[in-house]
């Protein structure tokens, strides 16, 4: 996986839940089989980049909470 960059620097136009559930079709359709070596390649690919988006935006979410949490203390 590449090195950790925010939502913004990998895909600027997607939100948490848009990226995630691209990522379940994905998925899906790599779980269905059928598809050609190079798709199913392509298909990888792009659910790794949705993934690191997901994860990006758990991280961030959970920097936010901590935070948040040491303002309180």
């Amino acid at each position: 996986m590449s090195p950790k960059t925010t939502p913004s620097e990998t895909e600027p136009e997607l939100s948490y839940e848009a990226a995630r559930e691209e990522l379940i079709d994905v998925v899906r359709r790599l779980e269905a089989g059928g598809t050609t070596l190079e798709e199913s390649l392509a298909l990888w690919e792009r659910g790794e980049k949705l993934a690191t988006v997901c994860q990006d935006w758990l991280d961030g979410a959970r920097k936010r909470l901590d935070a948040a949490a040491g303002d309180e203390d």
